[in-house]
């Protein structure tokens, strides 16, 4: 078996031991006669599976009896719509907090949405310099300039911008925003499970299954139970955020096979001594990336101010395209692939994500320093 070192963004690297259980698993699961992705959404087989996902969930982040632990389908990108049509009420008004691409998405859903049911929605904050193609993000807000209506229905942050390498609370002087009584909602796609957060400061946090945790195709919210009730009725029920909270996220056929999955990888995690120590591993990770970078400046530069630079996603930029496109193909040959940057913003990216093993990231500071002295 020859596999790569995989740096990819999402759908991204999955730890190896999760992947053997499921292969030894595939064909003949607890020793049923078939596959997990055979047996019924109803039956004790998988449930066990269901529950143990979510069980696991929250004994790894200490998930309070406050909140709610769901699984839903259509990828974050359809919580940027459900989250406005669940929450915001005639007449009121979201909030975002844009500091990348990702916001922008969320926050461009959320006027569409809003609009329809009778709210609306607005930047609060964006850190976002120039125009077009052009913009950029290179931090996160600092706290004075996040300012929060306290009649807002929500504010919203992504705690991971993946394309322009931005991050929350890295830095003490980085933290969330702190809205008093206005929920806080986050899209944690990219950095959820990276490390120990306190899921009853929010409101509801929301994550793709794909970059850190499992496959395409499963988002795991964490919702306060208080938000739940409060959602609107006069949406489509298969959008009401009650649905899957009424029925253990077992109203229509969930995505078995993903949560499965997600089981497998939350048992890993738990293995590797939870999430203290898997903090521990993605920060030296990241540390040794950003000295490689720093330490060969004159040919390497990350964009990012230091203080936001992302633990998940590490960008940088050569001097020149060539340059890079040449460092991509160079660094595939040797097995390692995923590190072109997003279409949007070129340069590197190189994804960090709980799977990716420490010597992979040595291998490539390596080849960094080897490309940084022959260019």
């Amino acid at each position: 078996m020859n596999r790569v070192k995989n740096f990819n963004a999402g759908p991204a690297a999955l730890p190896l031991p999760a992947l053997e259980r499921a292969r030894d698993e595939l064909v003949d699961f607890a020793s049923s006669g078939m596959s997990v992705m055979e047996h019924s959404h109803r039956g004790k087989e998988y449930e066990k599976v269901h529950d143990e996902a979510i069980a696991l969930l929250r004994e790894l982040l200490g998930v309070p009896d406050s909140h709610e632990v769901l699984f839903v389908q259509g990828g974050a990108s359809q919580l940027f719509a459900q989250i406005p049509m669940n929450l915001v009420e005639k007449g009121r008004t979201a909030e975002y907090v844009v500091s990348g691409a990702w916001g922008e998405k969320a926050f461009s859903e959320a006027k569409v949405a809003t609009a329809m049911l009778g709210g609306a929605a607005r930047v609060s904050c964006s850190t976002g310099v120039g125009e077009g193609k052009e913009k950029s993000y290179t931090r996160v807000p600092r706290p004075a300039e996040v300012k929060v209506d306290p009649e807002s229905a929500y504010v919203h942050v992504t705690s991971n911008e993946t394309i322009h390498g931005v991050q929350y609370e890295v830095d003490p002087g980085r933290p969330f925003p702190a809205p008093g009584a206005v929920p806080l909602i986050a899209d944690m796609s990219s950095d959820f499970l990276w490390r120990r957060f306190d899921p009853a400061r929010f409101g509801l946090v929301y994550a793709g299954a794909q970059k850190n945790i499992g496959p395409s195709g499963v988002v795991v919210v964490i919702v306060s139970k208080e938000l739940v009730a409060r959602g609107r009725k006069d949406i489509p029920k298969i959008f009401q955020l009650r649905t899957p909270a009424e029925n253990r996220s077992l109203y229509n056929t969930p995505p078995t096979f993903g949560i499965y999955m997600i089981r497998n990888v939350l048992a890993w995690l738990k293995g590797q001594g939870g999430l203290g120590a898997m903090e521990q591993r993605n920060r030296l990770k990241a540390q040794k990336l950003y000295a490689a970078i720093d330490q060969h400046a004159s040919f390497y530069r990350s964009p990012v101010e230091r203080e936001s630079r992302s633990v998940m996603n590490v960008v940088f930029r050569l001097p020149s395209e060539q340059d890079e496109e040449r460092f991509v193909a160079e660094a595939k040959k040797r097995g390692m692939v995923g590190l072109k940057g997003h279409r949007s913003v070129g340069g590197i990216r190189v994804s960090t994500y709980n799977a990716v093993e420490p010597a992979w990231v040595d291998e490539l500071i390596a080849f960094m320093g080897e490309f940084a002295r022959g260019a």
